[in-house]
């Protein structure tokens, strides 16, 4: 995912996917709590590994380790603004 376009499509939509659906009562707090979790949790660290690996500065591998604290800040530049 080497498009900067693309990948903010990627991270958003599925936010604001999960928004819409709990706006009109298409799911209840909770399961808009878990989504949101997941969404952290699991498909972020996924793509934001993915983004990293296939610019070659992290292995593929190693995208498990973007859940660690301070990752997304050590990688800001990369992951944001390039």
């Amino acid at each position: 995912m080497r498009n900067l376009l693309l990948y903010y499509i990627a991270i958003l939509l599925p936010v604001g996917i999960l928004i819409y659906l709990y706006a009109e009562d298409h799911i209840g707090f909770t399961v808009f709590l878990i989504l949101i979790i997941a969404y952290l949790l699991i498909y972020r660290t996924w793509t934001d590994g993915s983004r990293l690996a296939s610019k070659g500065i992290i292995s593929r591998q190693d995208r498990w380790k973007m859940m660690l604290p301070g990752m997304h800040m050590k990688h800001f530049t990369e992951l944001y603004l390039k």
